[in-house]
């Protein structure tokens, strides 16, 4: 399914627009599971700027924005599409004895990822990332700062070449076999990496949705989750698509990637879990980053060997300077477990060339040729 970005407007798109004008960066399908009685209407949620419980929120008015994705409706229409291929999917995913199949792996594998790349809080990400380089470049020109509906347009149009850096990761279904559910966000495709974050090789490199290591999770329903993981690096037991998992300690640890990465509110359908939930999220809090990304200046120091060598300096001092990198870093938070059922697998291994590109996995690396890379052995 490709997105067509033309600007061309449709003979009915005016009669049209006012009932499309309401537009859903967490779509209501997805959310429908979290609803309760799971009808689609209402939710509960706790807003974590204001600490504000609110028991049945109208689903309607959640994660969304007048023209979020533009007033041309093009995205708007595109994303109507794919998302009905999800709920018919994920009504499937919901019976009784259901079995993964592949078709529906490619599903929420394509699925999480749009939905990593189409929030608020994603491309509120994009646009202060661009603001923070602005200051350093030229406080008095605007040509590098992203709006939050450009910032979309851009993720929404990356979207197709991103699906090729995540399409060998191995996807399963994590059952809920315990008291505690499954929570979700404004926020919930959330993208980490355990291997990046507890081996010290690649300190100082952020990890991207090709590396090794690579981890997509997303909350299907409370009793439900996806996950996407590299297999050359994990090992994840599972039967015929599923993971059974009977601890609770596995589902907070789950849980705590929505309380790190959700913007402003967190989802659930039952009432009852409130006080949990909360206890949950005052022990997270204080592992949220104060910021999503880092700005990395260097400036040019001497010629060595024929090549030129930088030095890294304080952004603060970058405009002394004309001849400069900027490197800008994304910070991921670090959760303080993590579930049993995501374990190491025995010799796993990554790839990398020596370069800032940090550690590649193998189909990446067999992508573009593997030459000049090698093989690195992690445990």
């Amino acid at each position: 399914m490709r997105l067509n970005t033309s600007n061309k407007k449709s003979s009915h798109g005016k009669k049209h627009m006012a009932s499309n004008k309401n537009q859903h960066f967490v779509p209501r399908c997805y959310l429908r599971p979290f609803t309760h009685r799971g009808e689609g209407l209402a939710i509960s949620l706790f807003n974590i700027d204001r600490r504000r419980y609110i028991k049945s929120a109208p689903v309607k008015n959640q994660c969304s924005r007048d023209y979020f994705y533009g007033e041309d409706l093009v995205i708007e229409r595109w994303l109507q599409r794919f998302e009905g291929s999800y709920a018919a999917g994920l009504s499937e995913i919901l019976r009784v004895g259901y079995e993964l199949t592949d078709a529906h792996r490619d599903l929420l594998r394509n699925f999480c990822l749009l939905q990593y790349l189409r929030t608020e809080a994603a491309s509120r990400r994009t646009v202060e990332m661009s603001v923070s380089i602005e200051k350093v470049v030229d406080s008095s020109s605007h040509f590098l700062r992203a709006t939050i509906i450009e910032a979309v347009q851009i993720a929404m149009r990356a979207f197709h070449d991103a699906r090729m850096s995540i399409d060998d990761l191995k996807v399963c279904l994590i059952r809920n076999r315990t008291s505690l559910p499954f929570v979700t966000s404004d926020d919930p495709a959330v993208m980490t990496n355990r291997w990046h974050q507890q081996d010290r090789r690649v300190r100082g490199v952020a990890p991207g949705l090709a590396s090794s290591g690579a981890l997509l999770m997303l909350p299907l329903s409370p009793e439900i989750l996806c996950l996407a993981y590299d297999g050359d690096v994990y090992s994840v037991d599972h039967k015929n698509g599923w993971v059974e998992v009977k601890r609770e300690s596995d589902i907070y640890a789950f849980n705590q990637h929505q309380f790190l990465n959700c913007g402003a509110n967190i989802y659930f359908r039952d009432w009852t879990n409130l006080e949990h939930l909360c206890d949950a999220y005052d022990t997270a809090s204080p592992l949220r980053p104060e910021a999503r990304h880092r700005l990395n200046y260097a400036v040019f120091d001497r010629i060595e060997d024929g090549q030129k060598v930088f030095r890294a300096i304080d952004p603060v001092d970058a405009k002394q300077h004309e001849n400069a990198l900027i490197h800008t870093e994304a910070i991921y938070p670090r959760p303080d477990a993590w579930p049993q059922q995501i374990s190491w697998r025995r010799g796993g291994a990554a790839y990398t060339n020596g370069t800032a590109g940090g550690y590649l996995r193998r189909a990446k690396v067999d992508a573009v040729g593997g030459e000049g890379y090698r093989r690195v052995r992690l445990l």
